[in-house]
């Protein structure tokens, strides 16, 4: 997943001399405020560094595909070089565009790019630009939803144009309108800013859109981030949209900032960019000092043979960049087809979650009042389910036999996923099987291995479909060396002196060959190790993937 590069791309409601004049203004004022405070008057005097250690960089051309506006501004610090590029472009009738790109150049090729934050310059363009996506406004700050405005928001989810997710916050009950806002909702999507369409929902206006997107509501002081292609009238598509709960947002603001970030930067990487920004060529500068003159003549001179083989460079590289883009879109339409089939499998999960609840609430009430006397008793544990990945490992820690040994960030990086909003509550009952067949195990009462005390469970034990767990790797994984040591996971050294055990037997949590995360288990439980998770995270390696 990358989402180490800031990236905006919207549609200036201005012409394109005004929005140049715009951006112009904005990127001056951005840089000569602190904390930057660089001297913008030398660019104006002809001097592309306006500080040391600091260029800014300007192109433009017009011709008959259109025209184009370029600001590049390069910052060396230590351990490498922070690029900050506004694009603007026209191309025949379309809106003049806007592209904002924030990304680090590390010193060391082989150094990890540090992640870029939302700069203030996004916010500051947002505010002068009455920039657009598809029907909707682009704004820095979330927009109140007025109860006369809900048709029209429920329009721009459905726009077929929108290239941006629209995050939605509601309003819990009981609480002030404007302090929920002022205090909560703004510090939680101020890091979406050119990221997302920002939208706060009233009392008086959650009611009429709660009952239009009956399949995709949110309400009680959550925040829902909906993807583009909505369809309001297909119930499996809600599980595609994510809901943050007001408990998560309100106990763990900063985790919660930076997990409702994670989907749409993503999303802006990743999105292919509009044909027309694509198009512009790579960018070429030469260093310009206007007390020398006579100097750069010369350099221009010297410098023919070199602009030719860069030229050639950029042909090339747009060849390069057209088959890449070719290719990511087929990618994803392959990954919206396979979002669609997951989401109804969740679907179905849902319902089977449903129902599969009631029986063992039955199963309990039997065994209470005796006629399941010579049931196993699954141990008591909260009925609430955890709301997110890092919260369910937090969990597992409280459970009597079982065990967590793998990579909690691997996991935790899930809920950063887009997709499969029911898999936290897959592998919470996942969890919850393996810890009652443990107990069982522990007591005596399972002689049978966990696929087989699900397929054939005593009354009101917690279980899953035994359709999803798989008892060992195939021959082609166990016989690959790379793929057998990524399915060899930390184990106490009274389990294995080694430390580690190869941890074949797995659950298929969620749909899907190679997007659906799996839990990677070792059954310790008969000899009073308990259980060991030592992965929950993406599928692993194999022929698939």
């Amino acid at each position: 997943m990358d989402t180490r590069r800031y990236r905006m791309v919207v549609d200036s409601g201005l012409d394109y001399v005004t929005t140049g004049a715009q951006v112009d203004d904005r990127l001056r004022h951005w840089l000569k405020e602190p904390p930057k405070g660089y001297d913008v008057a030398a660019f104006a005097e002809g001097r592309n560094e306006i500080a040391r250690g600091v260029t800014l960089d300007h192109d433009s051309a017009t011709g008959t595909t259109g025209a184009y506006g370029r600001w590049r501004l390069r910052e060396a610090l230590p351990g490498g070089t922070w690029q900050t590029t506004v694009l603007i472009r026209r191309s025949g009738d379309s809106p003049t565009r806007v592209q904002l790109d924030v990304e680090h150049l590390p010193d060391d090729p082989d150094a990890v790019p540090v992640p870029a934050k939302t700069p203030r310059l996004a916010a500051g363009l947002l505010d002068v630009l009455d920039a657009r996506d598809g029907l909707a406004d682009v704004t820095a700050q979330p927009q109140v939803v007025e109860a006369a405005d809900v048709d029209a928001v429920i329009d721009e989810l459905c726009d077929e144009t929108r290239r941006l997710p629209i995050v939605v916050a509601s309003t819990p009950y009981g609480v002030d309108f404007d302090t929920w806002l002022e205090h909560t909702v703004d510090p939680l999507v101020r890091p979406l800013a050119g990221l997302a369409i920002l939208y706060v929902l009233p009392p008086e206006a959650e009611t009429g859109f709660n009952r239009a997107l009956e399949y995709h509501r949110v309400y009680g002081g959550g925040v829902r981030t909906y993807l583009p292609g909505v369809d309001p009238a297909w119930p499996a598509d809600g599980l595609r949209h994510r809901v943050m709960s007001r408990r998560m947002i309100t106990e763990r603001p900063s985790h919660s900032r930076r997990i409702l970030a994670q989907l749409p930067q993503r999303l802006a990487t990743r999105t292919p960019l509009p044909a027309e920004l694509d198009s512009v060529p790579v960018m070429r500068t030469r260093a310009r000092g206007g007390s020398h003159a006579p100097e750069l003549e010369r350099l221009r001179d010297e410098n023919i043979a070199l602009l030719e083989i860069l030229e050639e460079a950029g042909r090339e590289q747009r060849v390069r960049a057209d088959e890449i883009r070719d290719l990511t879109h087929e990618l994803r339409k392959a990954e919206d087809n396979e979002t669609l089939l997951i989401a109804e499998y969740d679907e179905q999960y849902h319902e089977l979650h449903k129902a599969r609840a009631q029986v063992q609430a039955l199963q309990r009430h039997l065994v209470a009042i005796g006629a399941g006397a010579a049931a196993y008793t699954p141990v008591s544990v909260p009925d609430d389910e955890p709301e997110s990945f890092e919260e369910l490992l937090d969990r597992v820690a409280g459970l009597t036999r079982l065990h967590f040994t793998g990579s909690r960030k691997t996991t935790v990086e899930l809920d950063a996923q887009a997709y499969g909003s029911s898999w936290v509550r897959m592998t919470w009952d996942a969890v919850l099987a393996l810890q009652d067949f443990a107990e069982a195990a522990a007591a005596g009462q399972a002689d049978r291995d966990f696929k087989q005390w699900c397929s054939d469970v005593p009354n009101g034990v917690r279980t899953i479909s035994p359709r999803k767990i798989v008892r060992d790797e195939s021959k082609s994984v166990k016989g690959n060396a790379g793929w057998r040591r990524e399915r060899t996971f930390p184990v106490p050294e009274r389990v294995h002196p080694a430390r580690k055990v190869f941890m074949g037997a797995h659950v298929r949590v969620g749909g899907g060959n190679t997007i659906a995360p799996r839990l990677h288990y070792y059954d310790g439980a008969r000899t009073e190790h308990g259980i060991f998770i030592g992965y929950i995270g993406p599928h692993l390696t194999n022929t698939l993937t």
